[in-house]
C-alpha cells in the first residue's frame, strides 16, 4: 500500500468539479483525506480564480494506472484533451506524491510544483504536516512555514461537501 497525494483544482464551475472529483476518487480509491479548500489567482495566465485542495489516499494501484485514471476522470468531467497548460479548466488532477518514490516517468515524482506553488504546498501541509519531502528532506509544515507567501495570493474558503455532485 502506498500513501498518495493528489492536487485537485478547477476554475470552471469549481464547486461542481471538486465535488465530482471527490466522488470519483472515492469510488476508485476508497477512504480519502481531504485538505481544506483554498481559492487562488490563476498562475501563468489571466483567468478566473481557482479552487484548489489536496486529497490523500492509500492505494495498491501503480503510478501509471493512477495517471491514466486521473486523466480519465478529467475527461469525464469536461476537460478538453490537448488544452494549453496554462488555461482555464473544469478539473485538474495531478499526482503529487506516491509514498517516497522519486521518478521521472510516467510522471515526475515528487511533483516539482509542491515546492513552488502555494495552492499545492499549503493544503499538503494541512493534511501531511510531518511527512518529509523525499528530495528536499524537510517536512511539509516546515516547507510551508518557509514559503514566500507574498509570491502567490491564496486564501481559505468555506466549502460544503453536502451538495449533490453535478453530472
Amino acid at each position: 500500500m502506498a500513501r498518495i497525494y493528489i492536487s485537485v483544482g478547477s476554475n470552471i464551475e469549481p464547486e461542481k468539479y471538486l465535488r465530482n472529483a471527490r466522488e470519483a476518487l472515492e469510488a476508485h480509491l476508497g477512504a480519502l483525506c481531504l485538505s481544506p479548500v483554498y481559492q487562488s489567482e490563476a498562475v501563468g495566465f489571466e483567468g478566473e480564480h481557482f479552487l484548489n485542495m489536496v486529497i490523500g489516499a492509500d492505494t495498491e494501484l501503480d503510478v501509471a494506472v493512477l495517471v491514466t485514471l486521473f486523466k480519465q476522470i478529467e475527461l469525464d468531467n469536461g476537460r478538453k484533451p490537448g488544452a494549453k497548460k496554462f488555461s482555464a479548466r473544469t478539473l485538474d488532477l495531478d499526482l503529487l506524491l506516491y509514498g517516497d518514490q522519486v521518478c521521472q516517468a510516467p510522471v515526475e515524482l515528487p511533483r516539482a510544483e509542491i515546492l513552488h506553488n502555494a495552492f499545492v504546498l499549503w493544503p499538503l501541509a494541512d493534511i501531511a504536516p510531518e511527512e518529509v519531502h523525499p528530495l528536499a528532506g524537510h517536512d511539509y509544515q516546515s516547507l510551508w512555514q518557509a514559503f514566500n507567501k507574498q509570491s502567490q495570493r491564496l486564501w481559505p474558503v468555506a466549502f460544503s461537501w453536502d451538495a449533490a455532485p453535478a453530472k
